[in-house]
């Protein structure tokens, strides 16, 4: 059996906002080098004793002549190559500063997830597009509180500022919510945002749902990932994220954060718990519990991909 060697990686997926939308930077692989010709996200070695992070903003120095000014970390991936096995670390880069100069690859291009134009990606990069098409907004319906009327004029208003990831979850899927849900998967569709079910997956299908968000006791009776486009898990634990990742899903929620109306006598985890949970883990992340817009860049800072909100998510 042969021994990989270990290479500790740091990537960057550096964003920009442009008349066509949110981009990220591609860079193609120079002749000589593995992969020639392949796509990749900016980066390279981490050195020993080098901290990911300023690994990064080395090798962005040394590639892209930039210097990154705001970063945070994201996705953690392994990919077993023929010379190696990668462990690959990848921040999102939101902004830098000087120009862009071309030092190490035969190209450079702006690209958007879901319209990509160059290729091939390299093995390793491949998986994070996926995770990039993920609104970085989970808003999650309450319709039996505020009624179906009242949530369906929220759902049309909140679709109408921002691409999000609905999550229609009500304890009661009766006749009359089973209607709710179908016009809400409507609304988030009409509004080019995508819809998971929190329930079963053969009522997702009927509603036209995109996908199904599990509870955590779904996910532990679990053995294969349901064929939806997305699908996702509330987790509480490492091993419930463990889990998720192992299983292939799109996404995972933890929480709580904060303390939360929903659940008044469960104390929140904290920033700090949350960074501990999601480091490393190899699937985006939406923080959870007593949350609203107001909080994703302190999210995004513990490594989360985003946030996911009740009340919070509904606010004018």
């Amino acid at each position: 059996m042969i021994e990989r060697k270990q290479v500790a990686v740091a990537a960057a997926v550096i964003f920009r906002d442009s008349a066509r939308g949110r981009e990220f930077l591609l860079g193609q692989r120079a002749p000589g080098t593995f992969y020639p010709g392949y796509w990749e996200f900016p980066g390279g070695k981490v050195e020993a004793g080098e901290a990911p992070v300023d690994a990064l903003k080395r090798e962005l120095d040394e590639e892209l002549g930039i210097t990154v000014t705001a970063c945070s970390p994201w996705l953690t991936l392994s990919h077993e190559y023929e010379h190696a096995f990668v462990r690959l670390h990848f921040f999102r880069v939101e902004a830098w500063q000087g120009a862009l100069q071309d030092h190490v690859h035969s190209a450079l291009s702006w690209q958007q997830a879901d319209v990509l134009t160059v290729g091939p990606m390299l093995p390793a990069n491949g998986p994070v597009l996926k995770s990039l098409r993920l609104p970085g907004f989970m808003a999650i319906t309450h319709a039996w509180q505020i009624g179906h009327a009242a949530q369906l004029d929220a759902i049309r208003r909140t679709c109408a500022r921002q691409r999000l990831l609905l999550q229609i979850r009500e304890p009661v899927m009766d006749d009359a919510t089973q209607a709710f849900a179908a016009e809400a998967v409507r609304l988030a569709h009409a509004g080019g945002s995508p819809a998971v079910l929190n329930g079963e997956p053969a009522l997702a299908r009927t509603l036209g749902a995109d996908g199904v968000h599990l509870k955590s006791s779904q996910l532990a009776a679990l053995t294969a990932r349901p064929d939806f486009e997305w699908v996702g898990a509330s987790c509480h634990t490492a091993d419930e994220l463990a889990q998720a990742a192992q299983l292939g899903l799109d996404y995972a929620v933890v929480g709580p954060v904060l303390l939360t109306a929903t659940h008044p006598d469960a104390a929140g985890l904290g920033w700090a718990a949350l960074t501990a949970l999601v480091a490393e883990c190899g699937i985006p992340v939406f923080a959870i519990g007593g949350l609203d817009a107001s909080h994703r860049q302190a999210a995004h800072g513990c490594g989360a991909h985003g946030i996911a909100a009740i009340r919070g998510a509904w606010a004018a």
